[in-house]
Protein backbone atom coordinates (compact mmCIF):
# COMPACT_ATOMS: atom_id res chain seq x y z
CA UNK A 1 0.00 0.00 0.00
CA UNK A 2 1.36 3.45 -1.09
CA UNK A 3 2.24 5.44 1.88
CA UNK A 4 0.38 9.11 1.91
CA UNK A 5 2.20 11.97 3.17
CA UNK A 6 0.10 15.46 4.23
CA UNK A 7 2.12 18.33 2.87
CA UNK A 8 1.51 21.55 5.10
CA UNK A 9 2.95 24.42 3.03
CA UNK A 10 3.69 27.41 5.06
CA UNK A 11 5.48 30.94 4.73
CA UNK A 12 8.47 33.06 3.59
CA UNK A 13 11.89 30.60 4.12
CA UNK A 14 9.41 27.85 5.47
CA UNK A 15 7.96 27.15 2.28
CA UNK A 16 11.44 27.23 0.34
CA UNK A 17 12.79 25.11 2.53
CA UNK A 18 9.80 22.65 2.58
CA UNK A 19 10.29 22.43 -1.59
CA UNK A 20 13.61 21.56 -1.01
CA UNK A 21 12.88 18.85 1.35
CA UNK A 22 10.40 17.44 -1.00
CA UNK A 23 13.17 17.58 -3.67
CA UNK A 24 14.87 14.88 -1.50
CA UNK A 25 12.00 13.57 -0.86
CA UNK A 26 11.09 12.64 -4.79
CA UNK A 27 10.43 8.82 -5.61
CA UNK A 28 13.19 9.52 -8.09
CA UNK A 29 16.10 10.50 -5.78
CA UNK A 30 14.36 8.24 -2.00
CA UNK A 31 13.07 5.56 -4.49
CA UNK A 32 10.07 5.34 -2.29
CA UNK A 33 6.83 5.98 -3.97
CA UNK A 34 4.35 8.25 -2.19
CA UNK A 35 1.62 10.24 -2.36
CA UNK A 36 1.65 14.27 -1.56
CA UNK A 37 -1.44 15.63 -0.42
CA UNK A 38 -0.72 19.52 -0.42
CA UNK A 39 -2.28 22.23 2.01
CA UNK A 40 -2.02 25.50 1.70
CA UNK A 41 -1.24 27.15 5.30
CA UNK A 42 0.39 30.15 4.55
CA UNK A 43 -0.87 33.05 6.47
CA UNK A 44 -3.01 34.67 3.15
CA UNK A 45 -5.10 31.22 2.72
CA UNK A 46 -5.66 30.64 6.80
CA UNK A 47 -7.04 34.09 6.92
CA UNK A 48 -9.13 33.84 3.62
CA UNK A 49 -10.21 30.35 4.72
CA UNK A 50 -10.62 31.73 8.76
CA UNK A 51 -8.24 28.45 9.27
CA UNK A 52 -10.43 25.59 8.10
CA UNK A 53 -7.88 24.79 5.84
CA UNK A 54 -5.86 23.65 9.03
CA UNK A 55 -8.62 21.75 10.67
CA UNK A 56 -9.14 20.06 6.59
CA UNK A 57 -5.09 19.59 6.97
CA UNK A 58 -5.37 17.91 10.51
CA UNK A 59 -8.35 15.65 9.35
CA UNK A 60 -6.37 14.56 6.61
CA UNK A 61 -3.18 13.63 8.94
CA UNK A 62 -5.47 11.67 10.83
CA UNK A 63 -6.51 9.70 7.90
CA UNK A 64 -2.97 9.09 6.40
CA UNK A 65 -1.26 8.88 9.58
CA UNK A 66 1.97 10.83 7.95
CA UNK A 67 2.60 14.90 8.32
CA UNK A 68 5.57 16.95 6.86
CA UNK A 69 4.56 20.72 7.65
CA UNK A 70 6.69 24.24 7.16
CA UNK A 71 7.30 26.98 8.94
CA UNK A 72 4.11 29.34 9.20
CA UNK A 73 4.23 32.56 10.47
CA UNK A 74 1.46 33.45 13.96
CA UNK A 75 0.33 36.82 13.93
CA UNK A 76 0.56 38.37 17.13
CA UNK A 77 -2.46 40.38 16.74
CA UNK A 78 -5.46 39.20 19.26
CA UNK A 79 -8.58 38.21 16.82
CA UNK A 80 -6.61 37.19 14.42
CA UNK A 81 -5.87 33.43 13.04
CA UNK A 82 -3.55 32.63 15.79
CA UNK A 83 -1.27 29.60 15.61
CA UNK A 84 -2.13 26.78 12.95
CA UNK A 85 0.62 24.64 15.43
CA UNK A 86 -2.23 24.57 18.12
CA UNK A 87 -5.03 23.57 16.29
CA UNK A 88 -3.26 21.13 14.60
CA UNK A 89 -2.07 19.75 17.99
CA UNK A 90 -5.28 19.95 19.66
CA UNK A 91 -7.22 18.33 16.00
CA UNK A 92 -4.74 15.23 16.25
CA UNK A 93 -4.39 14.18 19.43
CA UNK A 94 -0.47 15.49 19.58
CA UNK A 95 0.92 13.91 23.00
CA UNK A 96 4.78 14.19 22.44
CA UNK A 97 7.03 16.79 20.52
CA UNK A 98 10.12 15.10 20.11
CA UNK A 99 13.37 16.83 19.16
CA UNK A 100 17.00 15.25 19.06
CA UNK A 101 20.35 17.10 19.28
CA UNK A 102 22.66 15.39 17.71
CA UNK A 103 26.21 16.04 16.53
CA UNK A 104 27.37 18.32 13.42
CA UNK A 105 30.64 17.82 12.02
CA UNK A 106 32.51 20.97 12.16
CA UNK A 107 30.42 22.52 14.80
CA UNK A 108 31.80 22.91 18.46
CA UNK A 109 29.19 21.17 20.72
CA UNK A 110 29.20 23.18 24.77
CA UNK A 111 29.51 20.77 27.41
CA UNK A 112 30.10 16.57 26.93
CA UNK A 113 27.25 16.81 23.88
CA UNK A 114 28.63 14.46 21.57
CA UNK A 115 26.04 11.38 21.51
CA UNK A 116 22.46 11.97 20.76
CA UNK A 117 19.78 13.82 23.54
CA UNK A 118 16.42 13.51 22.43
CA UNK A 119 14.03 15.12 24.26
CA UNK A 120 10.28 13.84 24.80
CA UNK A 121 7.81 16.57 25.80
CA UNK A 122 4.42 16.65 26.80
CA UNK A 123 2.24 18.60 24.20
CA UNK A 124 -0.58 19.25 25.80
CA UNK A 125 -1.29 21.01 29.44
CA UNK A 126 0.48 21.92 31.93
CA UNK A 127 1.53 25.88 31.79
CA UNK A 128 0.22 26.11 28.58
CA UNK A 129 -3.65 26.46 28.36
CA UNK A 130 -3.67 27.09 32.18
CA UNK A 131 -6.57 29.48 34.00
CA UNK A 132 -5.16 32.19 35.34
CA UNK A 133 -6.28 35.50 36.95
CA UNK A 134 -5.06 38.36 39.83
CA UNK A 135 -6.59 39.81 42.10
CA UNK A 136 -5.56 42.31 44.47
CA UNK A 137 -4.14 45.75 44.15
CA UNK A 138 -0.72 47.33 43.95
CA UNK A 139 1.95 45.57 46.02
CA UNK A 140 -0.96 43.49 47.41
CA UNK A 141 -1.60 42.27 43.96
CA UNK A 142 -1.39 38.31 43.25
CA UNK A 143 -1.45 36.26 40.55
CA UNK A 144 -3.09 32.71 40.10
CA UNK A 145 -2.49 30.14 37.34
CA UNK A 146 -4.24 26.84 37.37
CA UNK A 147 -2.48 23.83 35.70
CA UNK A 148 -2.77 20.38 34.63
CA UNK A 149 -1.63 17.20 33.50
CA UNK A 150 -3.73 13.78 32.97
CA UNK A 151 -2.41 10.56 33.93
CA UNK A 152 -2.76 9.14 30.02
CA UNK A 153 -0.77 12.31 28.38
CA UNK A 154 2.44 11.44 31.34
CA UNK A 155 1.85 7.38 30.56
CA UNK A 156 2.27 8.49 26.51
CA UNK A 157 5.34 10.61 27.71
CA UNK A 158 7.12 7.95 29.57
CA UNK A 159 6.60 4.63 27.55
CA UNK A 160 7.12 6.52 24.40
CA UNK A 161 10.93 7.61 26.16
CA UNK A 162 11.75 3.91 27.05
CA UNK A 163 10.93 2.55 23.74
CA UNK A 164 12.77 5.83 22.03
CA UNK A 165 15.79 4.61 24.53
CA UNK A 166 15.75 1.18 23.98
CA UNK A 167 15.55 1.55 20.36
CA UNK A 168 18.03 3.89 20.06
CA UNK A 169 20.21 1.80 22.93
CA UNK A 170 20.69 5.02 25.37
CA UNK A 171 19.65 5.45 28.86
CA UNK A 172 16.55 7.48 29.97
CA UNK A 173 17.37 10.59 31.92
CA UNK A 174 16.17 13.05 33.84
CA UNK A 175 12.50 13.97 35.27
CA UNK A 176 10.06 16.51 36.76
CA UNK A 177 10.68 18.31 40.13
CA UNK A 178 8.59 15.44 41.60
CA UNK A 179 10.69 16.26 45.79
CA UNK A 180 9.01 19.92 45.38
CA UNK A 181 5.82 18.97 43.83
CA UNK A 182 4.79 14.58 44.37
CA UNK A 183 1.18 15.22 43.59
CA UNK A 184 1.21 17.44 40.07
CA UNK A 185 5.18 16.83 39.14
CA UNK A 186 5.21 13.17 40.92
CA UNK A 187 2.53 11.65 38.39
CA UNK A 188 4.80 12.16 35.23
CA UNK A 189 7.36 10.27 37.57
CA UNK A 190 5.15 7.63 38.88
CA UNK A 191 4.86 6.47 34.84
CA UNK A 192 8.78 7.06 34.51
CA UNK A 193 8.96 4.02 37.44
CA UNK A 194 6.44 2.07 36.29
CA UNK A 195 8.35 2.30 32.66
CA UNK A 196 10.98 1.58 33.58
CA UNK A 197 9.60 -1.72 35.22
CA UNK A 198 7.90 -2.46 31.87
CA UNK A 199 11.41 -2.07 29.76
CA UNK A 200 14.04 -3.49 32.46
CA UNK A 201 17.02 -3.28 29.66
CA UNK A 202 16.95 0.18 29.40
CA UNK A 203 19.12 2.14 31.74
CA UNK A 204 16.92 4.65 33.33
CA UNK A 205 19.06 7.34 35.99
CA UNK A 206 15.90 9.61 36.75
CA UNK A 207 16.80 13.37 38.01
CA UNK A 208 15.09 16.45 39.49
CA UNK A 209 14.73 18.84 36.25
CA UNK A 210 17.18 21.65 37.71
CA UNK A 211 19.49 18.58 38.09
CA UNK A 212 19.11 17.41 34.65
CA UNK A 213 20.47 20.52 33.39
CA UNK A 214 23.29 20.91 35.59
CA UNK A 215 24.29 17.43 34.60
CA UNK A 216 23.77 18.18 30.98
CA UNK A 217 26.80 20.63 30.75
CA UNK A 218 29.17 17.75 32.63
CA UNK A 219 28.05 15.03 30.50
CA UNK A 220 30.56 12.44 29.61
CA UNK A 221 29.07 11.76 26.16
CA UNK A 222 26.36 9.86 26.33
CA UNK A 223 23.40 9.14 24.64
CA UNK A 224 20.31 9.74 26.09
CA UNK A 225 16.12 10.16 26.27
CA UNK A 226 14.66 12.72 28.61
CA UNK A 227 11.32 13.02 29.19
CA UNK A 228 9.66 15.98 30.67
CA UNK A 229 6.48 18.25 31.59
CA UNK A 230 5.48 20.61 28.97
CA UNK A 231 6.95 23.86 30.38
CA UNK A 232 9.98 21.97 31.28
CA UNK A 233 10.20 20.48 27.83
CA UNK A 234 9.80 23.96 25.93
CA UNK A 235 12.85 24.90 27.61
CA UNK A 236 14.95 21.98 27.63
CA UNK A 237 14.45 21.28 23.71
CA UNK A 238 16.08 25.19 23.21
CA UNK A 239 19.04 23.95 25.59
CA UNK A 240 19.74 21.11 24.18
CA UNK A 241 19.55 21.53 20.63
CA UNK A 242 22.33 25.02 21.23
CA UNK A 243 24.39 22.52 23.39
CA UNK A 244 24.88 21.13 19.46
CA UNK A 245 25.99 24.73 18.36
CA UNK A 246 22.92 24.88 16.03
CA UNK A 247 19.30 23.60 15.78
CA UNK A 248 19.61 23.30 12.27
CA UNK A 249 20.58 19.59 12.86
CA UNK A 250 17.48 18.62 14.51
CA UNK A 251 13.82 17.75 13.63
CA UNK A 252 10.72 18.08 15.56
CA UNK A 253 8.38 15.31 15.60
CA UNK A 254 4.51 15.89 16.77
CA UNK A 255 2.90 12.16 17.51
CA UNK A 256 -0.22 10.95 18.61
CA UNK A 257 -0.74 7.17 19.66
CA UNK A 258 -3.31 4.56 19.57
CA UNK A 259 -4.51 2.98 22.92
CA UNK A 260 -1.00 0.47 23.16
CA UNK A 261 0.74 3.56 22.46
CA UNK A 262 2.18 3.02 18.92
CA UNK A 263 1.94 6.13 17.00
CA UNK A 264 -0.78 6.84 14.85
CA UNK A 265 -0.14 10.27 13.92
CA UNK A 266 3.17 11.50 13.39
CA UNK A 267 3.80 15.23 12.19
CA UNK A 268 7.56 16.12 11.56
CA UNK A 269 8.62 20.04 10.60
CA UNK A 270 11.71 21.96 11.38
CA UNK A 271 12.27 23.46 14.78
CA UNK A 272 12.83 26.68 13.72
CA UNK A 273 10.97 29.63 12.11
CA UNK A 274 10.35 31.12 8.76
CA UNK A 275 13.53 33.53 8.65
CA UNK A 276 11.93 36.56 6.62
CA UNK A 277 15.19 37.98 6.52
CA UNK A 278 16.64 35.61 4.08
CA UNK A 279 13.47 35.06 2.26
CA UNK A 280 14.07 34.59 -1.60
CA UNK A 281 18.34 35.01 -1.01
CA UNK A 282 18.66 31.16 -1.37
CA UNK A 283 20.91 31.12 1.76
CA UNK A 284 19.04 29.68 4.20
CA UNK A 285 20.06 26.31 5.81
CA UNK A 286 17.11 23.72 4.23
CA UNK A 287 19.05 20.76 6.91
CA UNK A 288 16.51 20.63 9.58
CA UNK A 289 13.53 20.59 6.78
CA UNK A 290 15.53 17.31 5.04
CA UNK A 291 15.76 15.56 8.62
CA UNK A 292 11.98 16.04 8.91
CA UNK A 293 11.48 14.09 5.64
CA UNK A 294 13.91 11.52 6.49
CA UNK A 295 12.57 11.32 10.46
CA UNK A 296 8.91 10.90 8.70
CA UNK A 297 10.10 7.85 6.45
CA UNK A 298 10.96 5.58 9.34
CA UNK A 299 7.14 5.56 10.32
CA UNK A 300 6.18 3.77 6.71
CA UNK A 301 6.33 0.37 7.01
CA UNK A 302 8.39 -0.95 4.34
CA UNK A 303 11.67 -1.86 3.72
CA UNK A 304 12.77 0.50 1.28
CA UNK A 305 11.27 3.54 3.42
CA UNK A 306 13.36 2.51 6.71
CA UNK A 307 16.69 2.49 3.87
CA UNK A 308 15.95 5.60 2.29
CA UNK A 309 15.55 7.22 5.58
CA UNK A 310 19.25 6.12 6.20
CA UNK A 311 20.69 7.11 3.10
CA UNK A 312 19.56 10.88 3.71
CA UNK A 313 20.70 11.27 7.32
CA UNK A 314 24.20 9.85 5.95
CA UNK A 315 24.44 12.09 3.27
CA UNK A 316 23.01 15.17 5.30
CA UNK A 317 26.37 14.61 7.73
CA UNK A 318 28.83 13.67 5.15
CA UNK A 319 27.87 16.49 3.16
CA UNK A 320 28.47 18.75 6.15
CA UNK A 321 31.40 16.56 7.22
CA UNK A 322 32.86 17.48 3.92
CA UNK A 323 32.95 21.06 3.74
CA UNK A 324 29.73 21.16 1.83
CA UNK A 325 26.81 23.86 3.86
CA UNK A 326 25.40 27.02 4.40
CA UNK A 327 26.85 29.57 5.60
CA UNK A 328 25.14 29.57 9.19
CA UNK A 329 27.30 26.50 9.38
CA UNK A 330 30.51 28.52 7.96
CA UNK A 331 30.30 27.35 4.52
CA UNK A 332 29.58 29.07 1.29
CA UNK A 333 26.88 26.67 -0.24
CA UNK A 334 23.58 28.02 -1.41
CA UNK A 335 20.45 26.37 -0.28
CA UNK A 336 19.99 24.81 -3.63
CA UNK A 337 23.47 23.69 -3.63
CA UNK A 338 23.40 22.09 -0.69
CA UNK A 339 19.97 20.26 -1.13
CA UNK A 340 21.55 18.78 -4.77
CA UNK A 341 24.59 17.52 -3.19
CA UNK A 342 22.25 15.65 -0.92
CA UNK A 343 20.17 14.68 -3.45
CA UNK A 344 23.43 13.07 -5.77
CA UNK A 345 24.41 11.06 -2.39
CA UNK A 346 21.36 9.86 -1.84
CA UNK A 347 21.02 8.29 -5.07
CA UNK A 348 24.63 7.04 -4.88
CA UNK A 349 23.79 5.25 -1.47
CA UNK A 350 20.45 3.71 -2.82
CA UNK A 351 22.40 2.51 -6.19
CA UNK A 352 25.23 0.61 -4.20
CA UNK A 353 23.09 -0.53 -1.99
CA UNK A 354 20.48 -2.06 -4.35
CA UNK A 355 23.90 -3.48 -6.22
CA UNK A 356 24.97 -5.20 -3.11
CA UNK A 357 21.70 -6.22 -2.13
CA UNK A 358 21.72 -4.68 0.95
Amino acid sequence: MTATIVVLEGDQTGQELLLEALRVLDPAVAGLTCNFSKFDLSLTNRRATNNQVVYEAAEAMKKAGLGLKAATITPETAGDVGSPNAILRDAVDGTVIVRTGRRIPGVRPAGGAYAPISVVRMAVGDAYGAEEHREGEGLDEVAFRTERITRRHCRAVAEFAFRHAEKLRVKVFGGPKYTVSPVYEGMLKEEMDAAAKRHPQVRYEPQLIDATYALLLSNAGDGMVIPSLNRDGDCLSDFVLQMFGSIAGSESLLISFDEVWHPCVVMAEAPHGTAPSLQGKNLANPMAMILAGAALFRYIEAPEAAQASRAIYEAVFETIADGICTTDLGGTASTSEFTDEIIQRVQSKLEVWQTLGN
